[in-house]
């Protein structure tokens, strides 16, 4: 395993059409670290995730993805070396899940003519399918398959180039309870299956958060709230705070649930 972090973040701006987006944002991010980025509509948290996965530059400020600062290398390529999960991608053309999980490789919405997958790569993506659950659903349609089937396909698909970081923005977005459950479960077992592999995965929701979330940043009007262990991160006091709202925070088997500390109000007659 490399010292070098797999994210460094460091002092950094963002300013979009004059407006002050992020402010002095740090942020270090390990190999085997999964970080959740928590905070209200616009609170900046997809603008920072834009700039850790090398689709924005910082106006002011740091950042280096996997070694590399950002101003100095090269972002596409930067940006194959990254697993990005984002829910509303949508496949160009009629295509099977395992095809779309193959995408991964030519970071492409579409297949690419004249290109076939060699056994190794079709062989790890029958292995990713099966990770996440859906290898019943390997020849299925995308447009038959289910809001929280497609959440877990794009996941793999994002694993299929080996990345050491997964950014997933939002990956609940529509999920019902049982998609957001069986997507939450196979999230947290690569944690297990990959040791090495960072992730950093942006919610507005403390219950979306996997068991094994190890690091949070509370971001509030784009500064840093709070930033560290989740644990130290995640109390009733910094997350009332990020929100503007009195709540109270629980964590059983390692979930975390959220309640209005506010006073009861009288019941409905």
């Amino acid at each position: 395993m490399s010292d070098t972090p797999v994210i460094r973040v460091n002092e950094v701006d963002y300013v979009r059409g004059g407006n002050p987006i992020l402010h002095r944002v740090t942020m270090t991010v390990r190999a085997g670290e999964h970080w959740a980025l928590l905070g209200a509509n616009g609170a900046g948290k997809s603008t920072l995730l834009s700039l850790l996965g090398a689709v924005r530059h910082p106006t002011n400020g740091t950042v280096e993805v996997l070694g590399h600062r950002l101003g100095r290398v090269d972002m596409r390529e930067l940006r194959s070396y990254l697993g990005h999960v984002n829910p509303r991608h949508a496949p160009d053309g009629p295509m099977t899940l395992r095809e779309v999980v193959l995408t991964g490789l030519t970071n492409t919405a579409a297949r690419v003519s004249r290109w076939d997958p060699t056994a190794e790569q079709s062989a790890e993506a029958d292995r990713l399918v099966k990770l996440l659950g859906l290898d019943h659903r390997y020849e299925a349609s995308w447009e038959t398959l289910s809001q929280g089937e497609r959440g877990r396909a794009l996941i793999a698909r994002a694993l299929m180039p080996s990345p050491r970081l997964l950014l997933l923005d939002e990956p609940a977005t529509g999920l019902d309870v049982a998609g957001r459950e069986q997507l939450i479960e196979r999230i947290d077992t690569l944690q297990h299956t990959d040791p090495d592999l960072a992730t950093v995965l942006v919610t507005h929701h403390l219950e979306e958060l996997p068991p094994g979330t190890t690091h949070a940043m509370l971001l509030r009007d784009g500064a840093c709230l709070a930033s560290g262990p989740a644990d130290e991160v995640l109390t009733s006091e910094r997350v009332s705070a990020c929100f503007d709202h009195p709540v109270r925070l629980s964590r059983i088997d390692g979930r975390w649930t959220v309640h209005s500390s506010r006073a009861s109000r009288s019941p409905l007659v």
